[in-house]
């Protein structure tokens, strides 16, 4: 049985987030060609994502020395199970579709702070003498990436952290990238937003026969 994560990092509803506008109509095409697949859904902006601080790391030394997790603070044992859940999601998953803005030049803060719970050493990857070392394998994933300006290419490319930064986090632990979907210059060029959508959607389309 194959299983998709569809990770939604706008906090904007479906249907106004156009990068959203653009993974609903993937994802219909999906279920339709995949009828079988199990698909499940994560909203950074809805869900309680645990944040990694100091009572976070300190927790993880005091198991890590040997400390029983029922003996922690309740409020930290429901993090760590929490954080702990998120990963092992992941893991389970084959393939996914994670759907964000650009911010920033970069990706959302909880987008961050979801993939703080994905990328555990000794889970999704191990350190080895030769550097880290990917442990996923076999899996697929599918970014659609929304922008009011353009910046997949161009000199714009070269200023732009969030596109590339989910690709490389992916990568580094071994989930193989299809090339992206790019919903991008409709606050440049508002007249055009019905065409941009459209290109988009009939590109994302495409890419179902990747996965």
């Amino acid at each position: 049985m194959t299983k998709l994560l569809f990770i939604k990092a706008s906090p904007l509803p479906d249907d106004v987030s156009r990068s959203m506008v653009v993974a609903s109509a993937f994802l219909e095409k999906y279920k339709q060609e995949n009828p079988n697949d199990v698909i499940e859904r994560v909203d950074v902006y809805e869900q309680d994502i645990p944040l990694i601080d100091g009572a976070f790391m300190a927790a993880g030394n005091e198991l890590r020395g040997g400390k029983v997790f029922a003996d922690l603070d309740p409020v930290m044992q429901d993090k760590l199970t929490k954080f702990d859940a998120l990963t092992q999601q992941f893991m389970d998953a084959d393939r996914y579709v994670i759907v964000s803005p650009l911010w920033n030049l970069g990706i959302p803060p909880m987008l961050k702070a979801y993939f703080d719970t994905v990328v555990v050493a000794g889970k999704t990857f191990r350190y080895t003498a030769n550097g880290p070392e990917a442990l996923l394998q076999n899996k697929k994933a599918l970014q659609i990436h929304g922008s009011g300006g353009v910046y997949s290419t161009g000199e714009s490319d070269l200023e732009t952290h969030g596109e590339p930064y989910i690709n490389t986090i992916l990568n580094f632990i071994g989930v193989e990238t299809l090339p992206s979907i790019f919903v991008e210059g409709v606050d440049y060029d508002p007249t055009r937003k019905d065409e941009i959508l459209n290109a988009a959607i009939e590109e994302s389309v495409r890419r179902i026969g990747l996965f």
